[in-house]
């Protein structure tokens, strides 16, 4: 059976996004652009026609493919770059129904750019060498600076629109599954508190469960995924943090754990001889060099409570 011109439209708006992170010629990726677009526009949706004919494809091939690059490296200062990412990327996705849980999950980041450039500040970044001798390698922020940058992006910022409705209804979720429930403002920096947030790959709703982790912890993909039910999701989430905090025994690591992997954190630990988190933070992915202060920070902004400070797991 053929796929609908909507299930058509959104596999390839998705495999837009997951190709911007692949390794590809830039001749074969504009060459797949043009294609895809050519075959979109002959769907006989005015509408999408018309929301394509004005997109700068050349701009939205670097854009993208930067973003996930600059996430995925270890070089937190270089996803000072993702808000001109964003400017470029969210009108397309915010355009179109399909795509617009990808616009939640993106902007949830962006202000990344943001506390980039103040650590570029903060470190004194020099300027290009001219060519000669080897260069030094480039200022790396430390986690107490990363603290401080996050703090100061997040003392009078509002909670997102969600978290009216999420916060009470969930956090007696995390309560019953025995953790603090201040644990519930995970959400507000996994997906602004948009239950129908998609990552390009693959981790959707308001804790950005990954597939294979959500079937683990008891959830079913189909026929309807059930990390699109915002109980669900935190009730998974709440699990798997439990899960993350039986390995790691420290909430910094935990949390580390759940946006890096846990397998990359017990290799970096081990391969530095470390036992906490800011041993192995600057050899994190930048995500979540950003991701463990961003969250620090809005715990304190929203409940007045440090990370470390937060008790373990009840039985």
């Amino acid at each position: 059976m053929s796929l609908s011109v909507p299930s058509r439209r959104r596999r390839f708006l998705i495999a837009l996004l997951w190709l911007a992170a692949v390794p590809a010629g830039r001749a074969q990726w504009q060459e797949w652009l043009e294609t895809g677009r050519r075959w979109l526009e002959g769907q006989g949706d005015p509408d999408l026609t018309r929301a394509l004919r004005s997109l700068d494809m050349t701009a939205l091939e670097p854009a993208l493919r930067d973003a996930f690059t600059r996430l995925q490296g270890e070089y937190v200062l270089d996803l000072e770059a993702l808000e001109g990412t964003a400017r470029t990327v969210l009108p397309l996705l915010e355009s179109h129904p399909d795509t617009r849980p990808y616009a939640a999950w993106l902007r949830s980041r962006v202000d990344y750019g943001e506390v980039a450039r103040w650590l570029r500040e903060a470190v004194r970044v020099p300027a290009p060498p001219v060519p000669g001798p080897v260069p030094r390698p480039p200022p790396v922020p430390t986690p107490s600076q990363g603290r401080r940058a996050w703090e100061r992006s997040m003392e009078r910022r509002p909670a997102p629109k969600g978290a009216n409705v999420w916060v009470p209804r969930l956090k007696p979720v995390f309560r019953r599954s025995g953790l603090p429930e201040a644990w519930v403002w995970l959400a507000e920096i996994e997906s602004s508190f948009d239950p129908a947030a998609r990552s390009p790959v693959g981790a959707v709703g308001l804790y950005q469960l990954m597939p294979r982790t959500a079937e683990g912890l008891g959830l079913r993909l189909q026929p309807r995924d059930e990390r699109l039910d915002p109980d669900k999701n935190a009730r998974a989430a709440a699990t798997y943090l439990r899960q993350m905090h039986g390995q790691f025994k420290d909430w910094h690591l935990a949390l580390a754990a759940y946006n890096a992997g846990p397998g990359r954190v017990s290799t970096l630990l081990k391969s530095r001889r470390a036992a906490s988190y800011d041993a192995i933070a600057p050899s994190l992915p930048a995500e979540t060099q950003m991701y463990v202060p961003k969250f620090e920070a809005v715990l304190k902004r929203r409940e007045g409570l440090s990370l470390g400070a937060l008790r373990p797991p009840s039985p």
